[in-house]
């Protein structure tokens, strides 16, 4: 099989169902985001850091796949004609944002309290986990205004949510094991 089909060369694309749209839709800009989003979380999962870090984020890195395939799924055509779902997958379910939410808590037992708002930066690996947490709420506010005209599964946006407040929770865990400096946004008084 090809990877260049020819077909999208007039800038229209095929849903799952079949349904052609403008590349340039929602639909697509929320899924085509996911995907954005799951490189980020490559590179992450790339960098000199703990296992056990890389199997969560291989773990979300499935995840995406399945937000990504429900939001390229045509709502008029999510169900066959045998009345069967045509996403043959496990949906998001309650479990994976939990699983999101305990990391989060896990990591955040060993970090100091937070008091201020976090510059990004500070190391490249934390750096990467901001750039990745910022994509995903991009991919959140595009998901919300999808699920706004067309609704989806509920859990697939909550998971999208959790899972930037979990790259913000991993940022600063990173920032403590490899001893990077976490700058706080301390706002200039007026005088």
């Amino acid at each position: 099989m090809k990877v260049y089909t020819k077909t999208g060369d007039k800038g229209t694309t095929a849903l799952f169902g079949g349904t052609r749209v403008p590349k340039h839709h929602i639909r697509i800009e929320s899924y085509g985001t996911i995907d954005e989003l799951n490189s980020h979380i490559g590179l992450i999962r790339d960098q000199d850091i703990d296992q056990l870090y890389k199997n969560t984020l291989m773990h979300i890195q499935d995840r995406l796949f399945t937000v990504g395939a429900i939001l390229a799924t045509d709502p008029e055509k999510a169900t066959l004609k045998n009345g069967k779902a045509r996403l043959n997958i496990p949906k998001i379910a309650t479990e994976d944002i939990e699983k999101l939410e305990k990391e989060m808590d896990l990591m955040e037992d060993s970090l100091p309290p937070m008091t201020h708002f976090v510059l990004p930066g500070g190391h490249q690996t934390v750096s990467f986990c901001h750039i990745a947490r910022t994509v995903c709420r991009r991919a959140e506010r595009l998901a919300s205004h999808l699920n706004d005209l067309e609704p989806f599964q509920p859990e697939t946006l909550m998971y999208i949510n959790r899972l930037s407040d979990y790259l913000f929770v991993l940022a600063r865990k990173l920032s403590h094991d490899l001893q990077a400096e976490e700058i706080k946004w301390i706002p200039n008084k007026e005088s």
